[in-house]
C-alpha cells in the first residue's frame, strides 16, 4: 500500500496557457523542474491560492442522494458522507484520470474541508488494488527514491528514530521491506503487514531481523499484542478507506509514550492548485487526501494528544542534488514555509502527554 511517485505535468501544454506564461515570465524558468517552478516564478503563488478560491465559489454542492444519482458506481465502490465529521453534503472538485484507463471523482466536504475519493472502494475490496506484482512497482529505481526520503523524514523528525536500540516498530503498509531494512539497521525490533503477497514475500526473503507479515494486523499475534514504541505510515494514509477505525487501531497499539510517523500527500499543496484534476498526488489506488488542517481532526477524534508538522521541500532539496540556483531555492523553502504547500505532508503524532513530554518540545508539537 503504497504511493506512487509524483507524476510531472506542464500546465503550459494549454496554448492559451502557455502564451501567458510566455507574457510573464519569458523562458527564464524552462529549465526548472515542473515541481519546482510554481513555488519560484514570482507571483504564482498569489495567482494559485486566487485560482483555488475562485474553484470553490464556482463549484456547486450538492446532497449525497443527488451526487450518487447523478455518479456511476463501480463493482467494488460504495458512496460516502465524509468521513471525518459526518457532513453528507458533496462538492465535486476534481475527476482524476490515468493510464490503463482508471479514473475516479474527488470531492470536498462543504463542512470541513477534507477531500477524498466518492464513490470510494468498499473495505473488504481494498486487497484487490494490491494483487498481482505490486512489488515490481516498489522496487528498482523507485526504490532508491524511497529510502532517500524516509532518510530525509527521519532527520526531519529527529532525534526520535535515530536510535531504536530497546524500541519496538511496525511498519503498517511495509511493502516490499524497504524501510523495514533501515529500521533493522537502526536497532529497531521491528515488523510490517501489507496487503500485497508478493511484496511480503520479497520483503522476507531480504529481511535479517525484521519480518513482514501479509493481512489484517488483528490477525497477526506479534502484532495484536501491541507495544509497539513506533509506527510508521509511509504514504500509506492515502489508501485507508476507513481512517477513523485504523487509528483507533493505531492508538490501541501504541505503548505509553508512543509515536505515529506519516508522510502523505499534502491536499493542501500548491501544485494541487495549480494542475487540479493532473496533480501527481491523485493517483489509482489513491481514496483519501488530508492537510495540516484535517489530518488534527482525524488524530483528536481517535484519541492521540498531539502532532507536530515538518515542512517537506522537495527530496534534492532537503538533499541538496537540486539545480535550483541559491536564490530560488531559499525563496522555494520560503514560501512552502509560509503557506504549508509542499507537495508531501509529514506529521508525528504523538500517543499521549508521556509523548508530547518526551519528543513533543524539541518537534515544536501542538496539543488536540
Amino acid at each position: 500500500m503504497t504511493e506512487a511517485p509524483g507524476r510531472g505535468y506542464d500546465l503550459e501544454m494549454v496554448t492559451p496557457r502557455r502564451m501567458l506564461v510566455r507574457i510573464l515570465y519569458g523562458s527564464r524558468y524552462d529549465r526548472l523542474p515542473h515541481g519546482q517552478r510554481a513555488y519560484v516564478r514570482p507571483g504564482e503563488r498569489v495567482i494559485r491560492e486566487a485560482q483555488w478560491r475562485l474553484r470553490l465559489r464556482r463549484a456547486p454542492v450538492t446532497t449525497l442522494p443527488d451526487y450518487a444519482g447523478s455518479v456511476p458506481l463501480g463493482e467494488i465502490e460504495e458512496f460516502l458522507a465524509c468521513t471525518l465529521c459526518g457532513e453528507e453534503r458533496q462538492q465535486p472538485l476534481f475527476e482524476p484520470t490515468g493510464g490503463k484507463g482508471w479514473r475516479y471523482r474527488v470531492v470536498r466536504c462543504p463542512a470541513c474541508g477534507f477531500l477524498y475519493r466518492n464513490p470510494n472502494v468498499r473495505p473488504e475490496h481494498l486487497g484487490d488494488l494490491y494483487a498481482g506484482s505490486y512489488s515490481t512497482f516498489l522496487t528498482g529505481k523507485y526504490a532508491a527514491q524511497r529510502t532517500r526520503r524516509y532518510e530525509l523524514t527521519m532527520k526531519a523528525f529527529s532525534p526520535v528514530l535515530d536510535d531504536g536500540a530497546g524500541r519496538r516498530l511496525l511498519d503498517f503498509g511495509c511493502g516490499a521491506g524497504l524501510f523495514l531494512g533501515l529500521a533493522e539497521e537502526r536497532g529497531f525490533d521491528a515488523v510490517g503487514v501489507d496487503l500485497s503477497p508478493d511484496s511480503v514475500e520479497r520483503a522476507n526473503a531480504t529481511l535479517r531481523t525484521a519480518r513482514a507479515y501479509l493481512g489484517d494486523p488483528d490477525d497477526v499475534p506479534e502484532i495484536a499484542a501491541g507495544g509497539f514504541d513506533v509506527i510508521t505510515l509511509w504514504s500509506v494514509l492515502a489508501h485507508l478507506p476507513r481512517p477513523l477505525a485504523d487509528f483507533a487501531r493505531f492508538r490501541r497499539l501504541l505503548a505509553p509514550g508512543g509515536v505515529l510517523l506519516i508522510l502523505t500527500v499534502n491536499a493542501n499543496s500548491l501544485l494541487l492548485k495549480a494542475y487540479g484534476s493532473r496533480w501527481s498526488g491523485f493517483t489509482k489506488n489513491h481514496l483519501m487526501f488530508y492537510s495540516s488542517a484535517t489530518l488534527p481532526v482525524l488524530l483528536r477524534r481517535t484519541g492521540f494528544a498531539g502532532v507536530a508538522f515538518a515542512p517537506h521541500f522537495g527530496d534534492s532539496i532537503e538533499a541538496g542534488t537540486t539545480r535550483l540556483p541559491a536564490k530560488l531555492r531559499r525563496r522555494l523553502v520560503a514560501r512552502i514555509r509560509a503557506t504549508d504547500g509542499g507537495n508531501m505532508m509529514r506529521a508525528l503524532a504523538f500517543a499521549d502527554q508521556e509523548a508530547l513530554e518526551r519528543w513533543g518540545a524539541e518537534q515544536k508539537a501542538r496539543e488536540l
